[in-house]
């Protein structure tokens, strides 16, 4: 029997941040979306977002501020186990989708559970959920030259050239993989 899934991706709120670097989280769910065949996203009442469910995965985007969207996550997965038969919430997994700021531009990572390393979307989620573990998909976006706080947070909030947010998106076919082996293991 496949294992629910919820798929959560982690950006700022549209469309002020419509494929942004630091929303292609967003932009990489959307994509999946897209490669599903699922609906629109919509407003979801049970899950507090906007959601397109589907037939093997639910797939959900925070409505709120990125290193606030801890919250935001942990009322979705309690809406989407609410709604679960019983006999499938215990197998139901969480699956984050986000930037990855230290990665080349559209590099997939996947990792189980671990810190935030300075992720403060990542680091939300893991305060919200009271240590639950949970998988998270990164998808690069490269790193400005200087370090300098103010430096990475316009780069992290500027909008994306359509080559980029082409380069992003082209990191579905492998979340398709790794969403169908999470599904089916």
């Amino acid at each position: 029997m496949p294992r629910p899934l919820l798929i959560a991706s982690l950006g700022n709120p549209s469309p002020a941040y419509t494929n942004t670097l630091h929303s292609a989280g967003h932009t990489l769910l959307s994509a999946l979306r897209e490669s599903l065949g699922y609906p629109p996203f919509a407003r979801d009442r049970s899950l507090g977002g906007l959601a397109s469910r589907g037939g093997d995965f639910t797939l959900w985007q925070s409505p709120s501020q990125m290193n606030i969207s801890g919250k935001s996550v942990a009322v979705a997965w309690k809406g989407f186990l609410r709604d679960l038969a019983p006999d499938d919430r215990a197998s139901a997994r969480l699956v984050v989708v986000h930037d990855e700021l230290e990665s080349p531009l559209g590099k997939i990572k996947i990792k189980k559970g671990g810190s935030a390393r300075g992720h403060n979307g990542i680091k939300s989620c893991i305060g919200s959920l009271g240590g639950m573990e949970f998988s998270r998909i990164g998808v690069g976006i490269g790193r400005p030259e200087s370090r300098e706080s103010s430096d990475v947070a316009a780069y992290v909030l500027r909008k994306m050239t359509a080559g980029e947010v082409m380069k992003v998106r082209e990191g579905v076919e492998e979340v398709l993989k790794v969403v169908g082996s999470m599904r089916d293991g």
